[in-house]
C-alpha cells in the first residue's frame, strides 16, 4: 500500500505540473491558429516538425527512457553506484553523437524528405518552406536527447519536480517564438521558438542534476553488458516507434491532399485529445514507471499486479467522462478557444469532425500508456513493440480505406479503432505473463464509471445547443454539471474515487 501511495503522490505532483503544462499548451494553441488559422503555412510547419520529432523519437525519446531507466533503476535497487553512472555517461554520449549526426544528415536532404515522404502534393513554395523549418527545428532532437536523459535519471531518483517543469519550460520558448519572433519571421519564428523551447527543457533539470549528485565522464562503453542490454532493449521499442511515427508520415501525406487547412485541423484535434492523456496517463505512467521497475527487480509480482491493477482501473475511470464531454461539446469548445483571427468557422467545423473520433479513443490511448510502461518495467519491449506495430499496419490500412469516404475524419477513426485494439491486446497479454491481474475488482470499478459516464452523457445531450450559444459561461457550467452528475452516480454505486484516493495517498 506504500508503494501505491507513492505512486498517487507523485501522480499527483506530476498531474498538477502537466494540468499546468497544459493550460499553456493550450495557450500555445490558440495563439498560434490566431496568428496563421487553418493555412498552407502552418501545414508547412507541422509537416515540417515530423522529421525532427521522427529523430527524436527513435533515438532519444520514448525508446531510450523505457530501456535505459530499468537497467539503470536495478543499479540503483542494488546500490551499485558506480555501475550506474558509468551506464548512463556511456548511454548520453552515445545519445548525442548518434541525433546530432541523424539531424545534421536529415537537414542535408531536407528537400528530398519533403519532396518523397511529408508533401509530395503540395506547389513548390510550400515544399521549400517546408524544408527551411525542418532544418531549423532539426536542432532540437539532440538537446532534448540529452534532456531526455536526465529526465530519465532523475525519475529513477524519484525526483519527478523537475522534470515536471521541463514540458512548461517547452511551452514557454514556444509561446515566447509566438509573440515575440512571429512579428518579425512569420511562421519561421515560430520554428525558432521550438529550439527554444528544447534549451529551456533542459536547463531546468539541472538543479534535479546537481540534487542527485550526476556524474557524467565521456564514454561510449559499448562492450560494457549494462550498455548492450539497453541497446538490446531499445532496439524493438525503437521499431516500434518507427511504426509509430510511418504512420504519421502516412496520415500527414495524405491528408496534405485533401486541399490547404486539413492538415492544421486535424493536428489541432489531436493536440486537443493529447491534452487530458498528458496530464492524466503521462502523469500517471510516469510516476508508476520506477515502481513497477522496482517491483519487476525484485520480482514482487503479486505486489506489482495489485498496484498495476488499481492504477490502471482510476486511469480508465477519470478518461471516460472526459471523453464523452469533448465528444458533446467538440463544437463550443474549439470556437470558445480558437474561433478569432484567422481561424473562422471552417476551420472550427473541420478540427470537431476530427475531435469527434480522436476523443472516442482517449481512454485506450491511457490504457495503452500504463499497459507498455508495465512490460518496459518486466525488461519485455518486444511484446508491447510487436502489438504495437501491427496496430500501426492497421492504422495505416483504415486510414488508405477510410480517407475516402471520410476525408481526414478516416484518419482519425482509424487510430482510435487501431489503439483500442492494441490497448485489448496489451491487456489480455500481461495478464497472461502476470498470471493474472485481479480485474474482478478493477473491472468492476470501471463497469461502473462507464455507468455513470453514460448518466453524464445523457444529461449533457440536450444541453449542446444552450451551451453553443452560451460561449464560455454555458462551457463552464456544462462543465460542472458534468462532473456533478459523473461523481454522484459513482459515489450511488459504492465507488467514492475522491475519499478512496485521499485515504491512500495520506499516511
Amino acid at each position: 500500500m506504500s508503494l501505491f501511495r507513492g505512486i498517487v503522490r507523485a501522480a499527483a505532483l506530476l498531474t498538477a505540473a502537466y494540468l499546468v503544462n497544459g493550460l499553456l499548451g493550450l495557450l500555445r494553441q490558440i495563439l498560434i491558429y490566431a496568428a496563421f488559422g487553418t493555412s498552407w503555412e502552418l501545414d508547412a510547419y507541422w509537416a515540417a516538425f515530423r522529421i525532427p520529432d521522427l529523430l527524436f523519437n527513435l533515438f532519444a525519446g520514448g525508446a531510450l527512457i523505457s530501456a535505459f531507466l530499468p537497467v539503470f533503476t536495478t543499479h540503483l535497487a542494488r546500490e551499485e553506484e558506480t555501475a550506474a553512472w558509468r551506464l548512463a555517461s556511456a548511454v548520453l554520449t552515445t545519445v548525442a553523437l548518434v541525433v546530432s549526426g541523424s539531424s545534421l544528415l536529415a537537414g542535408l536532404a531536407a528537400p528530398f524528405l519533403v519532396k518523397l515522404l511529408l508533401a509530395p502534393q503540395v506547389p513548390s513554395p510550400q515544399q521549400q518552406l517546408t524544408a527551411s523549418l525542418m532544418r531549423i527545428m532539426l536542432i532540437t532532437p539532440t538537446v532534448f536527447g540529452i534532456s531526455g536523459m536526465v529526465m530519465g535519471i532523475l525519475q529513477a531518483h524519484q525526483r519527478f519536480l523537475w522534470t515536471a517543469l521541463a514540458p512548461i519550460m517547452y511551452n514557454l520558448g514556444i509561446i515566447a517564438g509566438v509573440l515575440f519572433l512571429t512579428p518579425i519571421g512569420g511562421v519561421n519564428g515560430l520554428a525558432w521558438g521550438v529550439v527554444l523551447g528544447s534549451f529551456l527543457h533542459l536547463m531546468i533539470q539541472t538543479p534535479g542534476w546537481w540534487q542527485v549528485r550526476g556524474r557524467y565522464e565521456p564514454r561510449l562503453g559499448w562492450r560494457d553488458p549494462d550498455v548492450r542490454e539497453v541497446i538490446t532493449l531499445m532496439i524493438p521499442r525503437m521499431l516500434g516507434l518507427a511504426a509509430i511515427q510511418v504512420n504519421f508520415l502516412v496520415s500527414t501525406r495524405l491528408v496534405s491532399g485533401l486541399g490547404a487547412g486539413y492538415l492544421a485541423a486535424l493536428n489541432l484535434a489531436w493536440q486537443l485529445m493529447l491534452q487530458p492523456q498528458i496530464v492524466l496517463a503521462q502523469a500517471v505512467a510516469t510516476a508508476a514507471f520506477p515502481t513497477f521497475s522496482m517491483l519487476a527487480a525484485r520480482e514482487e509480482r503479486p505486489a506489482l499486479r495489485r498496484t498495476l491493477g488499481e492504477t490502471l482501473g482510476i486511469l480508465l475511470g477519470l478518461t471516460f467522462p472526459i471523453a464523452a464531454g469533448m465528444i458533446l461539446l467538440r463544437r463550443p469548445l474549439i470556437a470558445a478557444l480558437f474561433q478569432r483571427g484567422a481561424f473562422g468557422a471552417a476551420s472550427t467545423e473541420w478540427t470537431a469532425q476530427a475531435l469527434q473520433f480522436y476523443a472516442l479513443g482517449l481512454p485506450a490511448h491511457a490504457g495503452v500508456e500504463l499497459l507498455a510502461r508495465t512490460f518496459y518495467a518486466l525488461h519485455d519491449t518486444w511484446t508491447p513493440v510487436g502489438v504495437g506495430a501491427g496496430a500501426m499496419i492497421l492504422n495505416i490500412l483504415l486510414s488508405l480505406a477510410w480517407i475516402g469516404p471520410l476525408g481526414h475524419r478516416g484518419v482519425a477513426l482509424a487510430n482510435t479503432v487501431a489503439t483500442t485494439l492494441e490497448g485489448i491486446f496489451l491487456l489480455l497479454l500481461l495478464a497472461r505473463r502476470l498470471k493474472g491481474l485481479e480485474a474482478g475488482r478493477w473491472g468492476r470499478a470501471v463497469g461502473q464509471a462507464g455507468v455513470a459516464t453514460l448518466a453524464m452523457s445523457l444529461a449533457l445531450w440536450p444541453m449542446v445547443p444552450w451551451v453553443t450559444d452560451h460561449g464560455w459561461p454555458g462551457l463552464l457550467f456544462a462543465g460542472l454539471l458534468g462532473a456533478g452528475i459523473y461523481g454522484l452516480v459513482l459515489q450511488g454505486l459504492g465507488v467514492p474515487w475522491v475519499r478512496w484516493v485521499l485515504r491512500r495517498a495520506l499516511p
